[in-house]
């Protein structure tokens, strides 16, 4: 290679190149203790111990009124009337629900873990989880189903990409930066929320599915009914808490 080859080369751009799988590390170590926990269940544990487990974990509206239970003690005691709130997300019902809610938590996990950090990203799934659940305790008070499954925290996460993702130089957005600036670019303030046309859109179909699928009883999973009114919860409490946990990254201004 002659020197005048050679110093082109070193001259031309290097065009970064991003890696086939891009997942934050903490998403996968949460998809990984969701499979992790699916496959001690199906395989490991007895069918009494399997139901010990999910009473202790799983959220159940009638822990909260002990005349509704007949006397009888739940699994996990008083403690579990705390725990419970979160520790459902953990839980699902089938594979099918497993596979449905690890494909939505993929890219808008990926979108919030890059943007928040490992311990803002754990806080806003557990509040989202605990939002999601209070929702439910609210509109079926006294029931004695149980709810499981991560979809309260998943739509969360899907309110919260929202926030940034249409932005200029975002994820979504028409004038994308590099991939670690997208994710960083100033959130939209959440009275821009129903402004922007495409953040609206959004919201408005993801409403009208849930609402759909929930009154029509529909279930992806084919064993249990969608809880949508704490999928609701989940999503209010991405949307408007998002600022909580944004650690508000500013990108530098263009100055020409």
């Amino acid at each position: 290679m002659d020197s005048l080859t050679r110093s082109v080369q070193e001259y031309q751009p290097h065009h970064h190149r991003e890696p086939i799988l891009n997942v934050p590390g903490v998403v996968l170590a949460t998809l990984g203790l969701l499979v992790g926990i699916h496959v001690v269940r199906e395989y490991l544990l007895s069918e009494a111990q399997d139901t010990d487990l999910l009473l202790s974990l799983a959220f159940i509206p009638a822990r909260y009124d002990s005349g509704l239970l007949g006397g009888v003690t739940l699994p996990g005691g008083a403690g579990a009337q705390v725990w419970s709130f979160f520790t459902y997300a953990l839980l699902h019902g089938s594979w099918m629900h497993l596979v449905v809610n690890s494909i939505w938590l993929l890219p808008f996990g990926s979108a919030l873990a890059r943007r928040f950090g490992v311990l803002r990203f754990a806080a806003f799934m557990v509040v989202t989880a605990v939002a999601g659940a209070v929702a439910h305790l609210v509109t079926h008070s006294g029931e004695q189903s149980i709810v499981l499954g991560a979809s309260a925290t998943v739509s969360g996460l899907m309110a919260g990409a929202m926030r940034f993702a249409f932005q200029r130089g975002g994820p979504l957005g028409f004038w994308r930066q590099t991939d670690d600036l997208a994710y960083r670019v100033p959130a939209l303030p959440l009275s821009g929320v129903w402004r922007d046309p495409r953040v609206f859109a959004f919201i408005v179909v993801w409403f009208g599915l849930n609402i759909v699928f929930g009154l029509g009883s529909f279930s992806i999973s084919g064993e249990q009914a969608i809880a949508w009114q704490a999928h609701i919860g989940g999503f209010l409490a991405g949307l408007l808490l998002f600022g909580w946990f944004d650690p508000k990254p500013a990108v530098p201004a263009n100055p020409y």
